[in-house]
């Protein structure tokens, strides 16, 4: 794969803790400047913006958070419907000083963004959007085809089975995603993946990514509920993805993503599989210094 040039996250940003509403949070924050929030999702964590958050705080205040339940924060049994993972970020990012944020998702991430910008509108000023589509809209469209390529997303809606399964061999099964997904068929770095085994074999961790999905139900009802109360992202809306991953390969993510929200924009990037901010790191810091350059 591309060796991504850009510095990393380690050498501008700083690492700290803080318990909030009784979960600690564990986040890195550098920079200076209009701040910007970047969330994770799975298997990953705050780590998968190595590349991105060093480059973006030269002009940005970057607040980069592993999400409850991921990487050095706690591990609780509850809460993983995405209205409080947002709330999580908010009292981070209330907590640090700020009242209104650009926030940028991947995956999980994406989702948790999306809601946040959803229940918190006063509080987020754009938001972007890496390699996914609208939850409610994609399981609009879960047919044997979407189901035989995200075939996770249902095994990972079982409850213990997931974790008997991955935790005989937390490598291998997180290896599938981390090579499989990207355009390089070698996958991620081997450092990457290193980080990224390591944080899922600490305990509880694979529970919690699982219960990730698991909130189905109650992401699913609170989706709903806005769509039938006409709630739709104001904010102006990126949305980038890997044109040879599943979602870029499969679903026509800006009319979706258009579906949900008022102000939508984007591309897929090219050579590029799930992991956007990984493998891309430089279009991905081209696009988001042109969309966050424009806030008023």
């Amino acid at each position: 794969m591309t060796t991504p040039t850009e510095s990393s996250t380690d050498a501008v940003l700083t690492p700290d803790t803080v318990a909030l509403d009784g979960l600690r949070l564990h986040y890195r924050v550098g920079g200076g400047g209009p701040p910007v929030v970047l969330l994770h999702g799975w298997p990953q964590t705050g780590h998968c913006w190595r590349h991105v958050a060093g480059p973006l705080a030269a002009d940005h205040t970057v607040i980069v958070p592993d999400l409850r339940g991921y990487g050095a924060s706690d591990k609780p049994t509850g809460g993983f419907d995405k209205r409080t993972m947002a709330r999580d970020i908010s009292l981070l990012v209330e907590h640090l000083g700020h009242e209104r944020v650009a926030v940028v998702g991947h995956d999980r991430g994406g989702r948790i963004a999306h809601r946040w910008a959803l229940d918190r509108p006063e509080q987020v000023t754009r938001l972007a959007v890496l390699d996914i589509a609208p939850s409610r809209a994609t399981w609009q469209r879960m047919d044997g085809d979407l189901g035989a390529k995200y075939w996770h997303w249902l095994f990972h809606l079982q409850p213990d089975l997931p974790e008997r399964m991955a935790g005989a061999d937390v490598e291998g099964y997180l290896r599938y995603f981390l090579e499989k997904w990207t355009y390089a068929r070698d996958g991620l770095e081997p450092s990457a993946i290193a980080e990224y085994v390591r944080a899922f074999s600490q305990p509880g961790a694979l529970r919690c990514g699982f219960d990730d999905y698991r909130a189905h139900p109650v992401d699913s009802a609170h989706d709903d509920q806005d769509h039938a109360a006409g709630r739709r992202v104001t904010q102006p809306l990126l949305a980038l993805w890997g044109a040879d991953g599943v979602m870029g390969t499969t679903l026509p993510l800006l009319d979706m993503w258009r579906e949900y929200a008022d102000d939508v924009r984007g591309r897929a990037i090219e050579r590029c599989g799930h992991f956007v901010p990984e493998e891309r790191p430089a279009d991905v810091l081209e696009e988001l210094r042109g969309f966050l350059a424009q806030a008023g």
